[in-house]
């Protein structure tokens, strides 16, 4: 008798890192994509830009996809999109803020007027069979925030995307508890949840203790204040904005993604901009210092970024100067820590005050902490739990989280990306792995960076570079005459002639051993190239890269 289909959730991203959000569900061939979110390269990803899901698998199977279903509009979760649908193009399926912000950067990418977006909101329902899905509203720090509840043949998934318990929210719309609840009543097969905070005690505080902290700041702040967040998180502009035109305060705004999101939420009615507040960057001499707010990107320290570029004194427009007030109204996302302390310490080096997350009430998670997992846990009582978003001790402590609420260790699934989770209603099971490594954006290049580039780019790094040119009669095989070497990064030429010397006769030596003839030239260039290696690392104890090259004459 032939196995019935089971229902099989593959993680693509998100699962063991900070972002790279992606999850596809697959049943009977037909398959739904949750988010399709991008993660920013790590220290050791030399020169690469952006990092994205690998999506081989789905690229496969492109006629089975019936569709994306967006959470939310932060990069995390669509900023992979516009790599992604030229190689799987599906529908879709998203709140009217995250496909604005996804329109605009479709739009970049010249992909706008191909695709298939449908506009949802909290509470309505996408019938793709064999999927159901409704969307239900949860608090995070952008508005238009859903949870997901996706009805297959085997039972009711829940994915909860991110979403933290605000009970004061700035829209006045917290988490849909009695939808959730409703579905936990009716029976929850697996819960997807998010496990960014779940090491992090007691509840997130509100978004809206953020506006208090504001309007602290301000009342002791003399000079101008620079304030910088996410430039998607639409809440925190908001009260940034109410605070400033509560102290009669202009507001200048720096940094192209500030400027699109904030254009973008105001066109969409997702942010009131007081009349009058608003004033050119190009005009902020006209303003006297107490009377004026600079709105800024930047907040993770980024190389090119409007606030980096102020705090070095390269930003066109803005200088940085004493009695200036700089406010980070956001925590460094994982791996970022150095570029933010780096902004932070050239702030303070040119006489600006510092308000960050470290020392100051500045920053509110948009995550849930552990009291709230175990609150999202106990309303939808699944059978299954499934940790994700998080590096993988966050998922493991989730993992404990779910143990502690009753859930049962064996129903408890810890995977990593590429594991394939297949399910039905009384077992699961994790065995096969789908291809779910990280793809590199570098310039206009995606996907042509890999391991070895990167590797090479290390080696490059930290012990430069060594060229070998070595010059042979293309008839006789003779060296012609003695080697060319070049050096980079690895010792200057000029105050080491002596190496220098000493590596040419090691050339020539090792070429004359292989004798007279025409030989292979790719074997004399490998006989060079570890020669070399073996020569370099016990004179300096660095091991450039080799690059021999042979011309013939």
């Amino acid at each position: 008798m032939a196995k019935s289909p089971r229902l099989r959730a593959i993680p693509l991203g998100g699962l063991g890192e900070i972002g790279r959000n992606m999850m596809a569900l697959e049943y009977d061939e037909k398959i739904v994509v949750v988010d399709a979110g991008l993660m920013f390269p790590e220290e050791e990803m030399l020169g690469v830009d952006l990092v994205l899901p690998d999506v081989t698998y789905l690229a496969e199977r492109k006629d089975k996809v019936l569709g994306f279903l967006l959470t939310h509009g932060h990069e995390d979760h669509v900023g992979a999109l516009p790599y992604i649908l030229p190689r799987v193009p599906a529908p879709i399926y998203g709140s009217r803020l995250t496909l604005g912000f996804l329109k605009n950067k479709l739009r970049e990418h010249k992909l706008d007027g191909q695709l298939q977006l449908h506009e949802i909101k909290a509470g309505d329902v996408v019938e793709l069979p064999p999927f159901k899905v409704e969307f239900i509203h949860v608090a995070h720090s952008i508005p238009d925030t859903t949870a997901l509840a996706i009805e297959t043949p085997v039972g009711m998934v829940i994915h909860s995307g991110d979403f933290k318990m605000d009970q004061t929210p700035v829209d006045g719309q917290p988490t849909d508890m009695a939808r959730l609840s409703h579905f936990g009543d009716r029976g929850v097969l697996l819960l997807m949840s998010d496990s960014t905070n779940a090491e992090r005690d007691g509840f997130t505080p509100s978004e809206r203790t953020i506006g208090d902290a504001f309007q602290d700041i301000f009342g002791q702040c003399p000079g101008r204040i620079i304030i910088t967040t996410f430039a998607s998180n639409i809440y925190r502009i908001q009260q940034a904005l109410n605070t400033a035109s509560r102290y009669k305060r202009k507001v200048a705004v720096v940094g192209r993604s500030m400027i699109n999101n904030l254009t973008i939420a105001q066109e969409l009615g997702y942010l009131n901009v007081p009349a009058d507040i608003l004033i050119k960057v190009q005009d902020i001499g006209k303003e006297s210092d107490e009377k004026l707010v600079i709105l800024s990107s930047g907040s993770q320290g980024e190389p090119l970024s409007a606030l980096t570029r102020i705090a070095a004194q390269e930003h066109p427009q803005v200088k940085l100067k004493a009695g200036d007030t700089v406010i980070l109204s956001a925590n460094p996302i994982p791996g970022n820590e150095e570029l933010v302390s780096r902004t932070i310490n050239n702030c303070y080096k040119h006489g600006a005050r510092v308000f960050y997350s470290a020392r100051n009430r500045v920053h509110a998670s948009g995550h849930a902490s552990r009291e709230e997992l175990k609150l999202m846990l106990n309303l939808v009582k699944p059978r299954f739990f499934m940790p994700v978003h998080g590096e993988f001790r966050h998922l493991s402590l989730h993992g404990e989280i779910a143990q502690d609420v009753g859930i049962a260790k064996e129903r408890v699934i810890v995977v990593d990306d590429g594991s394939v989770v297949e399910v039905s209603d009384s077992s699961h099971h994790a065995g096969n792995k789908v291809p779910a490594g990280y793809v590199y954006v570098d310039g206009l290049g995606v996907g042509d960076v890999g391991s070895v580039v990167l590797r090479d780019r290390r080696v490059l790094s930290q012990d430069g570079i060594f060229i070998v040119i070595v010059t042979v009669n293309k008839d006789t095989g003779q060296v012609v005459s003695r080697p060319d070497l070049i050096s980079r990064g690895f010792v200057h030429q000029q105050t080491s002639d002596a190496l220098m010397e000493s590596a040419r006769d090691l050339v020539l030596k090792t070429i004359n051993k292989i004798g007279p003839g025409n030989p292979e030239w790719q074997v004399v260039k490998n006989s060079v190239r570890d020669a070399l290696s073996k020569f370099l690392y016990d004179q300096m104890r660095r091991r450039p890269m080799i690059i021999p090259i042979v011309v013939e004459v």
